[in-house]
């Protein structure tokens, strides 16, 4: 009877620990999506697919090979060092801030 109560008290922590860690991820990604849509759409355009300004000025289609092929470490460098005619964002983001921005990016150009 203890090993069964023990058992069901571990999974509930368990289940509880599993959500706890699902929606800190959500949570992550949303800020992402909205510093994204604060400081990047603009050019970038919502889906990355770049904006009518944003293509004038010669940014990349995130659904591109070109892009997908870079690492999440190499668009956070782009990110925080900016690149060609996209400012840098170092000062005004976080480093945590700056890594879930470009995971956001390769998921965007990945849907």
């Amino acid at each position: 009877m203890k090993h069964l109560l023990r058992f069901r008290i571990g999974i509930v922590i368990l289940a509880a620990s599993l959500f706890s860690l699902g929606t800190s991820g959500l949570h992550a990604q949303s800020e992402a999506e909205k510093t994204f849509k604060t400081k990047c759409a603009a050019c970038h355009g919502p889906d990355g697919g770049g904006s009518e300004v944003g293509k004038k000025m010669g940014t990349h289609d995130f659904h591109s090979s070109q892009v997908q092929s870079q690492s999440e470490a190499d668009l956070a460098q782009i990110v925080a060092k900016g690149k060609n005619k996209m400012p840098s964002y170092e000062k005004s983001l976080k480093p945590d801030e700056i890594k879930a921005l470009a995971a956001y990016v390769l998921e965007l150009g990945k849907k």
